[in-house]
């Protein structure tokens, strides 16, 4: 049996959903349990017609969104005093230790997203925030 010194390029088939702390299913993707990453998570995420996360943060790391079709809106901030929407083919950052709770608008449609975290844990840095709930309507 050999060792390499170099390594190793994974290949991820998504299948595994998981019920992260913020309300959502997550499609599993690359992770630390999954490809041994040691810097970074990416996922897959749908959000059905109507659906609201939890008012959440991830502490201490960074998370990039590519919305793949339909829209969300994310209020984010302190007391979640901003809104944004992202929609298909746009590029969302949040900045570490930034509270948001997304909510997708739509009655029909759901809105798909590829997400990528500088957690490879995804979920140890998830914080959440009920008393925001009520700033997000």
């Amino acid at each position: 049996m050999s060792s390499s010194p170099h390594p190793e390029c994974k290949l991820i088939r998504p299948a595994i959903p998981y019920d992260g702390k913020q309300g959502f299913s997550y499609i599993e993707g690359i992770c630390a349990e999954s490809s041994g990453s040691s810097g970074i998570a990416m996922m897959l995420l749908t959000v059905p017609p109507g659906g609201r996360a939890k008012a959440h943060m991830h502490e201490g790391h960074e998370t990039a969104i590519f919305v793949l079709s339909g829209e969300v809106e994310t209020f984010y901030g302190t007391n979640l005093e901003h809104r944004i929407t992202a929609r298909a083919g746009d590029m969302f950052y949040i900045p570490a230790g930034v509270p948001h709770l997304p909510v997708n608008r739509s009655a029909t449609e759901s809105c798909s997203a590829v997400i990528a975290r500088t957690d490879p844990n995804e979920q140890e840095s998830v914080v959440l925030l009920p008393e925001l709930e009520k700033f997000a309507d």
